[in-house]
Parts: C-alpha cells; structure tokens; sequence
C-alpha cells in the first residue's frame, strides 16, 4: 500500500485508462451524489413545512440532525476503510445511505421527517471514503490537490441540489404529479440514483493502484499491524489528529453552518428575495470548482518548499483569513462591501478545508482511514455546535422582539422578529469567526518528526512536479 512506484504522480484528468484517475472521477462522482441527497431537501423546506406542519423548532431541529447522524458516520467509516478498503465501504454506503433518502418520500408525520434527516446524514461518510481513495492513488507531491480537487467537485452537489432538485420536481410535475408533493417524488429519485451509483464503485473501481485490498491481503502485499486496535487506539492519543478536528470544525462546520443560514441572513439583513438570496448562495457554493483546490494546490506547493512544516504555515494563515473575514462580514451593513467579504470567506474556508486535507495524509500513512474519519466528523460537529449556538440566540432574540413589540400589527412584528433574528444571527457569525482566528493559532502546534521529513523528502525528489492536466490522452 506505501508503495510510491504505482501512484500517479500527476492529475492527468483525461487518462481515463489509468486506474487512479478512473477512481479519482468516479470517487467524486459519487461524494457530489451524496452531498446531493443528503441537502436534497433544502430547496423544499417550505413546502415540506406545509406539507407536514413543521413548527419552526421542528425545522432548526432537522438541520441539526442532518449534520449529527453524520459524526458517528464518519468516525466509523474511517476505521472501515483502513480494514476492508474504500471500494466496498462506499458501494454499502451508497447503496443503504440510499435507503433514508427514499424513505423520507414518504414520510407523513415530522418525527418520521426528522427520523429520515437524521440517518440521511450518514451518507455525509462518502467525504472521509473520497480523502481516503485519493489519498491511496496520488503521491506525495500532488496528494494534496487531487483530495482538494475530489473533494471540492464533491461537495458541489452540496449545492447544485439548489438547482437540480427544482429542475427535477419540474419533470415529474409534468408528468402530472401535483407540485406540492413533488418533493417526495424528487426525493425517491436522488436516493434511486444514489443506489445505482454504488453498484457502478463496486465495479469500476478498485482499492489501491496495485489491486484490491482482499486480494493484496492474500498475496501477502498489504502490511499488517499485529494489533489493529492499538494502532486505532494510537491514533486516538495523537494531539495533532485531534487538533485537525478542531480546524475542520472551524472550517468545513462552518461553511455547512453559514450558508445554511445565509439565505435566510440576506433576506433580513439586506432585504433580498428568496430567489435572489438562494441564487448568490448557490454562486458561494460553486467556487468550491476551485477554490478548495487552490488550497489543496498550496498546501503542496508550500510542502516542497518548507516540508510538513510548510503545510501546516499555510493552514495557519489561511484559517486566520477565513474566520476574519467572516467576523468581518458580520460588521457590515452595506450590501456591496457584505458581499465582498462574503466572497473572501468562501474562498477562504475552502482553501482552508483543501489546506486540511493537504497535511491529513502525513500524520500516520498506516491509517489514513482512522484519521480521516476523525477530522471528518469534527467538520460535523463544529456544525452541529455552531448551529445550536446560532438556534439558541435567534430564538432569544425573537422572543424579547415579540415581547417588546406586543401592540404592533401582524406585519410590523414580523418585521421585528425578522430584525431581530438577523441580528442574532449577525452577532453569531463574529463569535464563530473569533472561534476560527483562535483555532488558526493552535494548528502552529503540529509538529512531524525529523524522520518524518525526511522519508517526505525523499519521496518527492522521486517524483515530477504536480500537475492538473485537462488535454487529451495521449496513452
């Protein structure tokens, strides 16, 4: 598995015939899939909120469940992959992450709403499979840009659900399917194509450039610890995963948590439609075309310049730049300069998540898994945190504006609440972006041992210059 000769040493896109680019296509593929299901339903919360009568606790709730089922997903996932391979772990996950997302169709109260969003959130895991097959593919030099790249083209579909998902509820509306109900059917169909795209991984893939893991197991070409649990164990006491944690909550659980709330945000703050709001969302969510690879492709440049070290200067910086500007954002009251910063923060949170996963594969090559599956989730957790946080103040701040404002019209208390809200909201956002700063500083305490430098040098005089190639094949 550690050997270097078989892993690509460039991003040649077109070489479909190499079995690591045909991985590194497909694994992103199938992680934009389930970021597709599993924030399928955002385009339609308003009508699901008629459809089932969701109270607005009801709501907030079910965007935390979303981002919670997804933590335990994740730090399990990890472990499976360092033992069976990514290639079974993501066709099960595609294929029963497929079945909530199928079921929730057909859900007629909200606890089974809320039941359905929770287990939806497993297939959330496909981003710590993804880390972990790219990882396994791409030398040294280019690892940090292809996980970036697959992972960024991934979490598309964390967005592109926004116009896809319309786009399918229109089809089948034309079929003559009532257009309050169309949600359901849209749903049926994200998780009937997610299914289908796990049989395609089990088929067109394979574990790592030299074959499958079963089969190099068996030939005896795949190293084995003598005790699998103490090197998970070992994992577990090592700062720096637990340190990575803590930024990809403060990174990748931030991105999940501000623009699941920015639709809402510019609507109260700056007076936007929903569609105009939804729209410039959406735009946010695209740069991660290519802006996560730009971290990923930085990370890598710093790391033949300055070494690990040189990853984790990168990391440092870019972090502290993305949680300034969002406490920047929070500030402001302009829409020209708001959108602005907003940009910055979106290019820059995602750098700083291709920047992670541009150190991640060097902290223990022997359990690439284990240590993704952990930083995963902690992009979850910091989520599911920063949602309460953000829940907890709006809902204070609504209840003084009722209070406050008892004698005003219908019209004129929503206006308050709506205020209010977005200044809740407003003053949620400065604390997270403090949070980021504060986290930035403390990535300065990973360090790699002089032996760990070394064998990375070594291993990049080895190969060529990372390169992302679009031009035909010419194999």
């Amino acid at each position: 598995m550690e050997n270097q000769s078989k892993k690509l040493t460039t991003l040649k896109l077109t070489d479909l015939k190499s079995m690591p680019i045909r991985t590194f296509w497909i694994t992103s593929i199938a992680f934009f899939i389930c970021f597709f299901a599993w924030f399928g339903i955002v385009p339609f919360m308003p009508d699901v909120v008629k459809d089932l009568g969701l109270t607005p606790d009801q709501k907030w709730n079910s965007i935390i469940l979303a981002v919670t089922g997804t933590v335990f997903a994740r730090l399990l996932i990890g472990k499976l992959c360092d033992k069976y391979g990514p290639r079974l772990c993501y066709t099960y996950l595609l294929i029963l992450g497929a079945i909530p997302v199928i079921l929730i169709g057909f859900a007629q109260t909200p606890t089974q709403f809320l039941i359905c969003r929770l287990f939806i959130g497993f297939i959330g895991a496909s981003f710590v499979i993804t880390q972990f097959h790219t990882s396994i593919m791409f030398a040294p030099n280019i690892v940090g840009t292809a996980n970036a790249t697959s992972a960024g083209w991934g979490n598309l579909g964390g967005g592109a659900n926004r116009l896809g998902m319309p786009l399918i509820a229109a089809a089948v509306v034309s079929f003559g399917v009532a257009d309050e109900i169309a949600w359901r059917y849209s749903m049926i169909i994200a998780g009937v194509i997610a299914m289908i795209m796990g049989v395609v991984y089990y088929f067109f893939t394979q574990d790592t450039p030299e074959g499958n893991f079963k089969e190099l197991k068996e030939a005896g070409k795949m190293p084995k610890l003598k005790k699998d649990e103490e090197s998970f164990v070992s994992v577990l006491k090592d700062y720096r995963v637990w340190i990575l944690f803590i930024v990809y909550a403060a990174s990748f659980g931030m991105e999940l948590t501000v623009y699941g709330t920015m639709d809402d945000y510019l609507q109260n703050t700056f007076g936007l439609t929903r569609s105009t709001a939804g729209n410039l969302v959406l735009s946010f969510a695209l740069m991660n075309i290519f802006a996560r690879t730009l971290g990923g492709f930085f990370g890598d440049r710093f790391g033949r310049l300055k070494g690990l070290r040189g990853r984790v200067l990168f990391l440092t910086v870019i972090l502290a730049l993305e949680g300034a500007m969002l406490s920047v954002f929070s500030l402001t009251t302009s829409f020209a300069m708001g959108i602005i910063f907003l940009i910055a923060f979106s290019i820059t949170v995602q750098m700083a998540e291709g920047a992670t996963f541009s150190v991640v594969p060097f902290i223990n090559k022997k359990a690439i898994g284990s240590i993704s599956g952990i930083v995963g989730a902690g992009g979850n957790v910091g989520a599911f945190l920063a949602a309460l946080l953000l829940k907890s103040k709006s809902s204070l701040a609504e209840t003084n504006a009722l209070a406050s404002n008892a004698n005003l019209g219908e019209e004129a208390m929503k206006a308050a609440q709506a205020a209010a809200a977005s200044g809740a909201v407003s003053s949620g956002y400065f604390i997270i972006g403090g949070f980021v700063v504060v986290t930035a500083l403390t990535t300065l305490a990973i360090k790699f041992s002089t032996e760990d430098e070394k064998q990375v040098k070594e291993e990049l005089n080895t190969v060529n210059k990372p390169v992302i190639d679009l031009s035909p094949s010419t194999i």
